[in-house]
């Protein structure tokens, strides 16, 4: 087995050995001038001599001298294990023969009898005035800097170099911080390097050891060091200044001893250190914004890109976790991109995303991936479909959005098992399932109102309306009318003699009954006796007249004054005279009290008509009254009912089902242009522009719905969730708890309700004073009081809440910022004011004064200022 082993070890050896002498590399300067000579050295590394190089300067150098062979051998002993290495070396002086950039020939060598070949190389080839000296180069080396009596501008200086100047949002942009020199440099300190405002950066090279390099700038030649080098990503638009780095050098130069040239000048002159500051140029990068239209699922992505999707696992049961995993690839902005939107099945149990990044730290976080992944946790079994996850990026050079999409992936999930923990048995999952409450998957504005509203005129409100004093009103001129006629009929019962009026003629039949008894029993004296009776007491009691009254003449006047014709006021009398007639005379015959009877019943009920038809003539004209007031009700138009509107409304509710937003909210704002409002219309409105990404609009009108109904819940609904689309998050000034307390009561219902619950509440008002006024028990004239001063209450209440919320609607200080973005001021002005704060789209601001084409404003949080009015729009 030992044996086995050093054989293996010593072809491993024998093949790293042949493998180190494969090829050869080449040292020359990339950048030389046309009158500099310089070195160019090929180096070979392994334990065998190379034999047969061959290599030709070719016709675009000149051969100065070489081949100059080396060779160095290297021993290593480590552990007891040595390690030999030798490095062969051919090293040739050229000298360009003219400006330009050339190949250097391969060089070609043999190694064992296998033939190696060097790399081709690239030099550029400068005008001799830049070259410097002209003095042998060593390879890589610096420019000389001898008999330097001082130092200029282009001998040394920073400079920071941007691949592009001209993006948009999200372009990544590399930025290179360079030194450049021609002198002897000793040393830096108090390096300021740029912040880049307005960028997302990231440093990619930062080396602690610098290493320098020819490099031709402006014709000339210089050794350059990389200092620094970003990735820049704007995340803004506008001219983005990128201010400048500064960097001290200390900078060797050669003082002369003095005296005469001599050849040992170098030898005895001495050198001195000086500091030299070196600034960047300042860079302006112009930044435009993504076009609009992005669609819904743009990612923040700008470059180009990739999608894939993966389950982690190739099984999946439930109840047990597993992730889905997005990896989104390409050359971008990939550190800043967001999450793509994954919907996963509804039964699935999801969890917060995990992102990795894996870039390359050289690109800065613009080349590599990022990983996206999304743990869940099934909780039912069955298959399933997660919908393809798509993902937009901007295309910087299509110059337009591109959509990636990982098509659907099906899922299969079947039926977990769980351990029984007294049985130790494997049981069905299903015992096991976790209730839990239902989960928001997402939030949307409710769907709009279908059915046509009520449409009122603008502003037109019931409360101080003509017809609600008129129902005001009649509701006090009721309470009044029962009032009186409770009183009047309290006044008639404590009327003896009214009361004996009014029952003369119940009273008179009665007796007439009694007399008709006789009259069928043929009693003649009896009959005439009652019937003389009868009449009497109908005279006494109707005309309220004492038996000492009782005479022909005084009837007959008081009869003829009470409006009693005069022909029954004889038959009055007529029927008297019989009577006492009767009295003293042989009986007449039953036919004659038969007719004496029925003349006395028809005169008593004559007399009494007669009587009451006079008091009829001075019938209250209560019925006209109320007629006219009936009359004098306005006749107002309802706009609902007109077809026109219902086929407005019909045709705008079908195109929002459809999804047509732009035609829907097109005739919705057709109806609020003919003068006609409703919560409801404008909530729809608000719903339209909702969905058109308006949001801005969609706050206006769902506040107006709320001014007109602040009990209106859609609109509250929908306008709390497109507040948090609103930027601005502003903190209100709390509110004194009374007043809040009576906004609250106050917004439960609309206006018009609270009108006609005052006008209930005053009718129940009433109601208690009528009670109080006319009850005849102390308990209940008691309860009376009491809830007669608890209705006055409520009645006010149920008012000063309809006016509240009336002279809320008419003023006009409420207003929404229309721009995206809009600065505050100070004053009216935009020359001599000065920015106090920015606000954007959707900010709710309350209008205080206004002075020109300015408004001054107070937001929630109490700040006040001037913005002009173009900016905003009262709601």
């Amino acid at each position: 087995m030992r044996r086995l082993t050093a054989i293996l070890f010593s072809i491993f050896s024998a093949a790293a050995a042949m493998q180190a002498q494969t090829s050869m590399r080449v040292d020359a300067p990339n950048v030389v001038a046309a009158d500099e000579q310089f070195n160019i050295t090929f180096i070979l590394e392994g334990e065998d001599s190379p034999s047969d190089f061959q290599w030709s300067q070719g016709d675009d150098f000149q051969l100065i001298w070489g081949p100059q062979e080396g060779r160095s051998t290297s021993l290593q002993i480590i552990n007891g294990k040595r390690t030999r290495s030798s490095q062969f070396t051919y090293t040739y002086i050229l000298m360009p023969k003219k400006a330009g950039t050339f190949t250097l020939p391969r060089a070609t060598a043999k190694v064992k009898g296998k033939e190696i070949s060097s790399s081709a190389m690239t030099i550029e080839v400068v005008p001799a005035s830049s070259g410097g000296t002209g003095r042998a180069s060593s390879s890589g080396g610096r420019q000389s800097t001898d008999n330097v009596a001082g130092i200029q501008d282009d001998d040394i200086f920073l400079r920071l170099t941007l691949s592009r100047t001209d993006v948009v949002v999200g372009e990544p942009i590399t930025a290179t911080l360079k030194l450049y020199q021609r002198v002897n440099i000793a040393g830096f300190e108090d390096a300021r390097f740029p912040s880049f405002n307005g960028f997302w950066s990231q440093e990619v090279e930062a080396p602690t050891n610098i290493e320098f390099r020819r490099e031709s700038y402006d014709n000339k030649i210089y050794n350059t060091a990389v200092l620094r080098k970003y990735v820049l990503i704007p995340q803004q638009t506008g001219t983005i200044n990128i201010d400048p780095a500064e960097l001290v050098c200390l900078v060797n130069i050669r003082v002369s001893s003095g005296g005469g040239a001599s050849i040992f000048d170098g030898f005895f002159d001495d050198y001195r250190t000086i500091r030299k500051r070196v600034t960047s140029s300042s860079y302006k990068v112009n930044v435009s914004p993504l076009p609009s239209g992005a669609p819904a699922s743009f990612g923040g992505g700008v470059g180009k890109f990739t999608i894939s999707a993966k389950m982690s696992k190739d099984s999946l049961t439930t109840h047990e976790a597993s992730s889905l995993i997005v990896t989104i690839s390409g050359k971008g902005n990939v550190s800043l991109l967001e999450a793509p939107e994954v919907k996963l099945p509804l039964d699935f149990e999801a969890y917060d995303v995990k992102t990795s990044e894996n870039t390359s730290k050289s690109s800065g976080g613009t080349s590599g991936s990022k990983i996206y992944e999304f743990p869940f946790i099934p909780r039912s079994h069955g298959d399933f479909t997660v919908e393809p996850i798509k993902y937009s990026y901007y295309d910087i050079d299509a110059g337009k959005y591109v959509t990636l999409s990982t098509g659907p992936i099906k899922l299969h999930v079947k039926k977990g098992k769980v351990q029984d923990q007294e049985t130790g048995t494997a049981m069905a999952s299903l015992p096991s399932v976790n209730r839990q409450g239902v989960k928001s998957l997402g939030e949307d504005v409710r769907y709009i109102h279908t059915k046509l509203p009520s449409l009122s005129p603008k502003g037109d409100f019931f409360v101080t309306s003509s017809l609600f004093w008129i129902l005001s009103a009649a509701v006090l001129l009721a309470g009044v009318l029962v009032w009186a006629i409770f009183m009047k009929v309290a006044a008639r019962r404590a009327d003896i003699v009214g009361t004996k009026t009014r029952r003369a003629t119940k009273m008179a039949m009665k007796r007439l009954k009694a007399a008709e008894n006789y009259l069928n029993q043929n009693l003649y004296s009896a009959f005439y006796e009652e019937l003389h009776k009868a009449v009497l007491g109908f005279i006494s009691d109707k005309l309220n007249m004492s038996a000492a009254e009782f005479s022909k003449e005084k009837i007959s006047e008081t009869l003829l004054s009470g409006g009693v014709d005069g022909t029954l006021t004889d038959s009055l009398i007529g029927i008297l005279d019989a009577c006492e007639f009767a009295r003293y005379s042989p009986d007449a015959g039953h036919e004659a009290m038969k007719k004496h009877y029925q003349e006395a019943l028809d005169v008593i009920s004559s007399i009494d008509s007669s009587m009451k038809n006079k008091k009829n003539h001075k019938a209250s004209g209560a019925a006209a009254v109320a007629a006219v007031l009936m009359l004098s009700l306005p006749s107002v138009a309802d706009a609902a009912n007109d077809s026109y509107v219902d086929s407005l409304w019909t045709a705008a509710t079908g195109f929002y089902a459809a999804g047509e937003w732009e035609d829907a909210l097109s005739v919705f704002s057709a109806i609020d242009r003919l003068g006609l409002e409703s919560p409801y219309l404008y909530c729809n409105i608000g719903d339209a522009y909702f969905k058109t990404a308006d949001y801005p609009h969609a706050i206006l009108y769902y506040e107006r719905a709320l001014k007109l109904d602040p009990s209106c819940s859609d609109a509250r609904y929908n306008l709390q969730v497109v507040s948090g689309l609103v930027q601005d998050k502003i903190d209100p000034v709390p509110e004194f708890i009374l007043k809040n307390w009576a906004r609250s009561v106050c917004y439960t219902l609309d206006s018009n309700a609270w009108a006609w619950l005052s006008i209930v509440f005053l009718a129940i008002t009433v109601a208690m004073v009528l009670l109080f006024l006319l009850s005849g028990t102390p308990a209940a004239r008691k309860t009376g009081f009491s809830l007669a001063v608890v209705f006055v209450l409520i009645t006010v209440s149920s008012f000063s809440f309809s006016v509240w919320q009336k002279n809320d609607y008419m003023r006009a200080d409420g207003a929404i910022v229309m721009v995206p973005v809009t600065s505050v001021k100070s004053s009216p002005s935009e020359e001599v004011s000065k920015d106090l704060f920015i606000l954007h789209e959707g900010t709710k601001v309350s209008v205080l004064d206004a002075v020109g084409d300015w408004r001054n404003i107070e937001l929630a949080d109490g700040r006040q200022g001037w913005i002009h009015t173009d900016d905003i729009e009262v709601i």
